[in-house]
């Protein structure tokens, strides 16, 4: 039977698999995945046609409050990207809401050289 959601967890799921559903990863514009756990953050260049990583950055080598560490991330997945060859890329939020740590990130990847 199909139950309404009813935890975050399984809302932000389903609002994941909605956005999914609409964005996919080229070689020629790779997808930025965002995720997030209590703790730290991370981000993925995802190409969805070869199925494979392209960069990530991760939050455990960087101090601080999670928008802090989202703040690094993002600047480090641009160098990466950069250093791979990659200017464009489509942002997945993985379900998350675009406020906080999310917003961060992203703003941190425009100020680091790439383009959503």
């Amino acid at each position: 039977m199909n139950r309404k959601p009813t935890t975050k967890e399984e809302l932000r799921e389903r609002r994941h698999i909605r956005v999914r559903s609409r964005v996919e990863g080229v070689t020629e514009r790779p997808r930025l995945v965002v995720n997030r756990s209590n703790r730290f953050v991370s981000a993925q260049l995802i190409d969805d046609a070869k199925g494979a990583t392209i960069a990530a950055a991760h939050g455990r080598s960087f101090k601080g409050a999670q928008s802090v560490q989202a703040k690094a991330v993002g600047e480090a997945i641009a160098k990466a990207a950069k250093a791979q060859g990659v200017t464009t890329v489509v942002f997945d939020r993985a379900g998350y809401r675009y406020t906080g740590a999310v917003k961060a990130l992203a703003d941190a990847a425009r100020e680091g050289g790439l383009i959503f």
